[in-house]
């Protein structure tokens, strides 16, 4: 069994897949969509200037990003991105020249209204008519898949992949450690199923170990079987705390280790008791998920691999790989110069596993088990060694996929107090963001009536908490705020969820049925074109986020979303407008809800409707 400090706070938890196996290209994904209509035609008229095929040109063409200064183009390519034999000592004023001079070279057409160019690019500005109704018309033809569609991901092939997060220690209380593995584990899951990989998602729980012999002592001297059925793991908790004063008894050290022996050996009566503990922290653990709106397909531990953990130790033996020290630990050499300078223990001295011996079994039996072509481990940085080592030795016992497992790190989350003090329990601070936000609710002016405002408080609570944790690199450590988290204004969840709410209400205000023939020339204003601008973007953030498994791409964009939509909701009011104009903006605000609710349900927030 792990302590906080391993796996998680222990489990708990890079680069993208390394040597992904083939698998088969995805299939068409049906009409191509908005970006990749306007990136294609850009790219057929540039392949016949630069003699290039068009399908090596539409990956250097890039949605331009919103700003403050309003870019007037939608599009640039990059000319460094194509020049051949073109060095990072480039000139700046080398580039600008052959902007210009392949500028000069295409000519504006029925999708293109104005080609310009920038610092080393060459810009496209498309029909501002076809622009706003191609992206509406894509946005809501293709609801939730919209951005998946797109020819961006028409090379990557489908792939299995097995994502193992979360992780807890049974018969002990969820640990606030586990919060970031289990929501990073559910949004690499939940992106990689939208763009249709086959995933399976484990839960590897730390359910073995020495510990359980003190636990199950301790249990034996203090337990209570009605308080284990009606708190399990407040009272396991309860009970670990007094077995641990009395410890150091040598008494009690010997009983544990005699517990821990039998549990081994599958003493009927001692395994029995373990499997009670076992039961019942899932059962809790499956709880304070559904409140994370998480879900897994397979529990396993290392509990699954005691046994198949000295078959992999025999195998080290016959391959040549294990070799004993002085005091009779098994050790793998890692080291360059076969000196020793660099090893893994993977033995006791009593010939008994360690836990990356049960980690080498469990990634064996998964790869047996699944045929995955990408494994992923999402646990926190202070386990990048371990997973290091992990690799290596199953890369040393000649298991060539070892190159296609990952591990996803992630820094800690600092300053998590509750109003009762430092916090240590999950569940103490979902229901402490919970009551703040019912609380933020009660006072706020602007607060709908809502059927359950406890399942709105739970659901904008844990957007507060997802965003705030979402919005950095995940390798990097950050000071959590209450109140920085549950602001409705700024760059918050509860921004995410306010906006969601405030453009569904627009929705049902003005009837809900679908819009079909939109006057796109309605929507001209500069407030309007800022939002198609960056509806086009989505695919390329999608994008960006499956390759290197960061969530701040897509968090980012969703925040500027909100941004634009509200500035647009100011600017160009549906109420009191001529009804073309007032459908053309429905049609506006209800594509911004739609990209906005399934980025936010791939980051594992639920969009609410009111609040």
């Amino acid at each position: 069994m792990r302590s906080a400090g391993q796996r998680g706070a222990d489990r708990a938890g890079g680069k993208r897949r390394a040597g992904a196996r083939g698998g088969a290209d995805l299939p068409p994904r049906g009409p191509v969509m908005a970006a990749c209509a306007f990136r294609r035609s850009i790219a057929a008229q540039l392949s016949k200037v630069l003699d290039l095929p068009p399908e090596n040109l539409i990956k250097s063409i890039s949605a331009v990003p919103v700003t403050k200064k309003r870019h007037v183009a939608d599009f640039q390519l990059s000319i460094a991105s194509v020049l051949e034999n073109h060095s990072g000592d480039c000139l700046a004023q080398d580039l600008q020249l052959q902007a210009q001079k392949l500028a000069e070279k295409l000519k504006c057409d029925a999708v293109v209204s104005e080609i310009s160019t920038g610092p080393g690019t060459v810009n496209f500005t498309i029909n501002r008519e076809l622009l706003a109704k191609t992206v509406l018309q894509q946005v809501l033809k293709d609801g939730s898949e919209y951005g998946i569609k797109s020819e961006l991901f028409s090379l990557v092939p489908r792939q299995k992949a097995v994502i193992e997060f979360s992780s807890p220690n049974i018969a002990k209380k969820f640990h606030i450690g586990h919060l970031r593995s289990t929501i990073i584990g559910n949004f690499i899951a939940n992106l990689k199923v939208a763009l249709g990989h086959e995933v399976t998602r484990i839960n590897y729980l730390g359910d073995w170990g020495m510990q359980f012999g003190l636990l199950g002592v301790g249990f034996q001297q203090f337990g209570d079987k009605e308080k284990l059925k009606s708190s399990p793991l407040q009272h396991l908790f309860e009970v670990y705390v007094q077995i641990n004063k009395a410890a150091e008894d040598e008494n009690i050290k010997k009983l544990a280790a005699d517990f821990f022996r039998k549990l081994e050996e599958h003493d009927e009566q001692t395994l029995s008791l373990w499997k009670q503990f076992r039961g019942f922290s899932i059962e809790e653990y499956i709880r304070i998920y559904k409140r994370l709106g998480v879900h897994f397909d397979e529990y396993s531990g290392e509990s699954f691999y005691q046994e198949k953990s000295q078959e992999v130790l025999r195998m080290l033996e016959d391959k040549g790989l294990l070799q004993k020290t002085i005091k009779g630990t098994g050790v793998v050499d890692l080291s360059e110069k076969k000196d020793l300078s660099l090893y893994s223990t993977v033995m006791r001295s009593d010939g008994t596993s360690l836990y990356i011996t049960r980690d080498l079994a469990a990634a064996i039996d998964r790869m047996n088990k699944h045929s995955c072509d990408t494994m992923i481990y999402v646990t926190d940085k202070s386990q990048n060694s371990h997973f290091q080592h992990l690799f290596q030795i199953l890369k040393l016992m000649g298991y060539d996929w070892a190159e296609r497992c990952q591990h996803v790190s992630f820094g800690l989350v600092q300053g998590m107090k509750t109003r009762r003090g430092e916090v240590i329990f999950l569940e103490d601070v979902l229901d402490e963001v919970r009551s703040r936000m019912l609380q933020n609710m009660a006072s706020a002016k602007t607060t709908k009536e809502v059927e359950d405002p406890m399942e709105t408080a739970e659901k904008v609570g844990l957007a507060a908490l997802i965003i705030q944790d979402f919005r950095g690199l995940l390798s990097s450590d950050y000071q959590f705020s209450w109140d920085r988290a549950l602001q409705s204004r700024g760059d918050t969840g509860v921004f995410l969820q306010y906006t969601h709410a405030r453009l569904h209400s627009l929705e049902q205000m003005h009837g809900n049925e679908q819009l079909t023939d939109v006057n796109a020339s309605c929507l001209q204003e500069p407030d309007a074109i800022s939002v198609l601008q960056h509806l086009l973007r989505y695919d390329e953030v999608l994008y960006r986020s499956s390759q290197d498994l960061q969530p701040k791409h897509i968090v980012s964009y969703l925040l500027t979303l909100c941004h634009l939509a509200a500035v647009a909701h100011k600017t160009l009011p549906v109420k009191g407008s001529a009804p073309e104009l007032a459908q053309a903006r429905l049609s506006l605000f209800r594509a911004a809800r739609s990209v906005l609710a399934s980025g936010m349900k791939l980051l594992g927030i639920t969009p609410v409707t009111r609040m």
